[in-house]
């Protein structure tokens, strides 16, 4: 098996919503194409690839840096003992005389072609992702469903505390039982009002409801916000701070009894480790959102986990950020806690397969091989054009 050559290109995900920190007026993301000189049907066996939404496009980064040295690579290098290709021994190359540290959109520009890498090695096994990934890192019985909840809840111009509810309603109707809005872009008083609201629509049941603030508060703020929403008992309050403000994290930690939730941000086995150590998480309550999308790939997020056992921590109160089809492979093939969704947003790489169905919060995944690209025929199109 060869790599015959690498596209990437670039696909709008903008939209008129903010959250506490940015708005997603210029959002895009990178995509790429890893073409094999392995042929199905008449056509190469191709792997898809993109980032995560929340971090702009790193074509650049892909051009000059990461997409040379995999074409540059030794074919032979990036294989298993048994012949097939293993996308974890391409991140040497991808990473070949880069310094330490700095884990920003070098980051980003790995994890799109660790996807693709993946995708490719899985539709060369004719397996769905989920389930080649079980095979080799999990324990070859990956879970049949994954637990998602809906992200919304985003600040947008003129969207009164009634289209507020109508979104969250609508989560509802298509199967979900947990929400997620945005808090911190307005002053208290007002994000405790958009908070009740959605209680209304919940039955008053704050387990199933997920806030997050997008790492907008100081200290002081975070306690403050704190003691209001925690006699609500939400499901989660999320990225409170700063992501590297880990001292922010733990005090906040030792007065809010409630779930705490963070990590999406922090993109490197190093910061994980630190959040772990120096962020006062518990492991009994709290959730960790890495994106492998976004943090140099399941490469990468396989020595997370890693990490995350000998801390004494479970796969299950891992639940990553980004809401799309790869992490929803992973979280069923290495039994996380679930996955997040965008149900409404983030349009075309976020989201499921077309048809997919979500059942009490909970969704299945697809026999198509890899990742699949190919059951979401308005994302596939879009890849197809790259190599056409």
């Amino acid at each position: 098996m060869k790599i015959v050559s690498v596209h990437e290109g670039v696909v709008p995900i903008s939209s008129s919503i903010r959250n506490a920190w940015i708005d997603f007026s210029s959002m895009d993301c990178s995509i790429a194409a890893v073409v094999s000189d392995v042929v199905r049907d008449g056509e190469p066996v191709v792997g898809y690839g993109f980032n995560s939404n929340g971090r702009y496009s790193a074509g650049e980064i892909l051009r000059r840096r990461i997409i040379p040295r995999l074409l540059d690579a030794n074919p032979e290098a990036l294989l298993a003992e048994d012949g097939q290709l293993e996308p974890t021994r391409a991140w040497d190359f991808l990473m070949n005389n880069e310094k330490p540290g700095g884990h920003g959109e070098r980051s980003v520009a790995v994890g799109v072609i660790d996807m693709a890498l993946f995708d490719l090695a899985s539709k060369i096994a004719g397996q769905p992702l989920y389930r080649w990934l079980s095979d080799r890192y999990g324990d070859g019985h990956p879970d049949d469903s994954v637990f998602v909840y809906a992200a919304g809840g985003y600040y947008a111009p003129g969207k009164t505390l009634r289209d507020l509810q109508d979104e969250m309603k609508g989560f509802l109707d298509q199967g979900y039982r947990v929400v997620k809005m945005k808090i911190g872009g307005a002053d208290l008083a007002e994000d405790l009002k958009r908070i009740e609201a959605v209680l209304e629509v919940l039955d008053g049941d704050g387990s199933r409801l997920a806030v997050d603030v997008n790492g907008r508060f100081d200290l002081a703020t975070a306690l403050e916000y704190g003691k209001a929403i925690e006699p609500y008992g939400l499901f989660w309050y999320e990225e409170v701070g700063d992501p590297l403000d880990y001292r922010l994290n733990a005090t906040l930690c030792e007065h809010y009894q409630g779930p705490v939730a963070t990590g999406e941000n922090l993109f490197s086995l190093q910061d994980a480790r630190n959040l772990i150590r120096y962020g006062g998480l518990r492991p009994d309550r709290d959730y960790l959102q890495f994106d492998p999308a976004l943090s140099y790939g399941l490469t990468e997020y396989l020595r997370v986990q890693e990490m995350l056992a000998q801390h004494g921590w479970s796969s299950r109160r891992c639940i990553p950020h980004g809401g799309h089809q790869f992490s929803l492979h992973i979280a069923a093939a290495l039994k996380l806690g679930g996955n997040e969704s965008y149900p409404g947003e983030f349009q075309p790489t976020g989201g499921f397969a077309d048809g997919a169905v979500v059942e009490d919060s909970y969704v299945g995944l697809t026999d198509t091989p890899g990742i699949g690209f190919e059951s979401k025929a308005a994302f596939y199109e879009v890849l197809r054009e790259l190599h056409r």
